[in-house]
């Protein structure tokens, strides 16, 4: 099989790793739904729960070192990102699977399980097909979906300490928050092809299509093609920072050439010379205390259950 074709999985035996706070709860309320999905689709099932931050990076990997051939993060964006660390690290073939009980989901829309209730993507999960997947790297983390620098993680930190929040409230309310403090870096950015420095409200290096749940960031990213998307959105005001937020939601941004820039790599360096950069990585809030990281992709490297 060459690399980035599907194939339809063998493995009858989900080893699912469950983030019981996601979704405020429902994902541990979720945990016997799941077993009892998986039984019904006449698969053997085992299930763990996460104890603490990191640790489903720990339960990935020691599945995948003791022979799992399919390993199944139930939670949100944050859950995907532990267990594929875990699998990556490794260098597991095992498959990576998702039943998304999460606020953005993001990765979720990538596999074709989005929005499902448990029992249809449990269905989905066990007749799908098999995607070798890239995974971007910064830092000695790997992200399977997006990674952001600026207000992308400006955002995030709001959130964070904004845990009563939930669904579609918890991206757009710390959006508008965070703005009316934010001051944009100064960053350095260069590629192949590309250089720019300069003040940037964010740049979001994009291996799918969305983050923070509704932003269509690279509508035409292909987590397969060994690139990276990247979206810069240099300073502006409120005004056109309203006027831009919809089309970033439709997708539709690119064609603001004068606030947006484009582009695709499989290499991009960011530097910070003013303050330590602040980023996140599918979701999850980094601050390493460095002015500079360079981002690179590593090409299919991930193999991941993805809905017929």
């Amino acid at each position: 099989m060459s690399a980035g074709a599907a194939s339809r999985p063998v493995v009858h035996h989900a080893y699912v790793i469950l983030n019981p706070a996601a979704g405020r709860g429902a994902a541990h309320r979720a945990k016997d739904p799941v077993a009892r999905a998986f039984r019904h689709e006449g698969w053997t099932v085992e299930i763990v729960e996460t104890e603490r931050p990191g640790h489903g990076t720990v339960l990935a990997a020691a599945a995948a070192r003791s022979g799992a051939r399919c390993v199944v993060a139930v939670g949100g964006d944050g859950a995907v990102h532990e267990v594929a660390n875990g699998l990556l690290a490794a260098r597991s073939e095992a498959a990576l699977g998702v039943v998304p009980i999460g606020s953005g989901n993001d990765f979720a829309k990538l596999v074709g399980v989005y929005r499902h209730a448990v029992p249809r993507a449990v269905a989905r999960l066990a007749t799908a097909v098999v995607r070798r997947f890239d995974a971007g790297r910064v830092l000695d983390e790997y992200f399977v979906n997006t990674l952001g620098f600026g207000f992308g993680a400006a955002v995030v930190r709001t959130r964070n300490a904004m845990p009563g929040l939930k669904g579609f409230w918890s991206y757009l309310i710390p959006v508008f928050r965070t703005f009316a403090n934010f001051r944009p870096p100064l960053f350095e950015v260069y590629s192949d092809g590309f250089a720019e420095q300069g003040r940037m409200m964010m740049v979001e290096v994009c291996n799918g299509t969305t983050a923070g749940g509704d932003y269509r960031f690279a509508p035409e990213a292909d987590p397969s093609d060994g690139f990276l998307d990247v979206c810069l959105i240099r300073r502006v005001g409120l005004v056109r920072f309203l006027a831009l937020l919809p089309r970033v939601m439709r997708g539709t941004h690119a064609t603001r050439k004068r606030e947006v820039a484009m582009f695709r790599s499989a290499r991009l360096t960011i530097r910070s010379p003013e303050a330590p950069l602040l980023l996140h990585l599918d979701g999850e809030l980094r601050e390493p205390g460095v002015h500079e990281c360079t981002v690179t992709v590593e090409a299919r490297c991930l193999n991941v259950l993805v809905a017929r």
